[in-house]
């Protein structure tokens, strides 16, 4: 009796412990931050979580799913821009699964698959516009990848929050040449203001000209602020200028003896 008896207590401690084990198994703990996708026999029945739930073993199969944004770096991509241009541009992607079932049983690998989207995406839509509209409208691109690339991964249950592109490689040459053209841009700016300024001073001088011409008094003053000017301290030379006015007499001078001899002939 004591080794049938040893016998039948091994035996219930044999199937106590597959039972522990079953019942520690069949208890599923899943964080806030994913979701269970219960597959039963197959099927599927949909996610569960977060907490502590039950599983059937055997039956039951759980899938877990992180809820949480997941940030991508897009690998470099080596892009032909529409003016020829060839150019090196990367990507950094940000999106979340908000449906789990649809990410579980409509596509293998989603991260895998979204990266994929994201890499021919991005080729596609930098080809498709010339170089300064790239580096000069870059909100105007993130914005078009991610539409592009959300509308993609919608059937599969992500959705693309964020596409940022992060750097764009020129060649050597390119970056001279848009250099030099950098440097032609300010030159001929530079000209254009110094053009204005002379229109701006030509157009003051012939005003001022016209009030000099309107009121002589004007020109004296003139003239003796310019005798105050030149007259400065430490100097030894004076410079003083003559109006041409004063000699107007000088330059016509009359001859007494021809305009008696005209009267007389009169």
């Amino acid at each position: 009796m004591s080794g049938v008896t040893f016998f039948l207590l091994a035996c219930l401690a044999v199937l106590a412990f597959i039972a522990l084990m079953i019942l520690l198994s069949a208890i599923k703990i899943v964080p806030e931050y994913e979701r269970g996708v219960i597959f039963r026999l197959g099927r599927l029945m949909g996610p569960r979580g977060p907490g502590i739930f039950f599983v059937i073993p055997v039956f039951e199969r759980m899938v877990r799913v992180d809820m949480r944004v997941i940030t991508m770096d897009v690998p470099v991509q080596e892009v032909i821009t529409l003016d020829n241009v060839t150019i090196k541009v990367n990507a950094v992607l940000y999106f979340q699964v908000i449906n789990p079932n649809w990410a579980v049983t409509k596509v293998m690998d989603y991260i895998r698959a979204t990266m994929q989207i994201a890499q021919t995406t991005l080729r596609s839509v930098v080809g498709q516009v010339e170089l300064d509209e790239l580096l000069a409208q870059r909100e105007k691109i993130n914005q078009k990848l991610q539409q592009i690339i959300d509308e993609q991964t919608e059937p599969w249950g992500i959705k693309v929050t964020i596409v940022e592109v992060k750097d764009v490689e020129l060649p050597q040459n390119m970056q001279r040449a848009m250099a030099r053209q950098a440097e032609a841009e300010r030159e001929k700016r530079a000209k254009l203001i110094h053009a204005d300024g002379e229109l701006q001073a030509s157009r003051t001088l012939a005003e001022a000209a016209k009030v000099l011409a309107s009121e002589p008094v004007t020109l004296q003053l003139r003239y003796l602020q310019t005798l105050t000017e030149i007259a400065t301290e430490k100097n030894s030379t004076i410079i003083f200028p003559l109006p041409i006015d004063t000699l107007k007499a000088f330059m016509t001078p009359s001859n007494p003896v021809n305009n008696d001899v005209r009267h007389s002939a009169d």
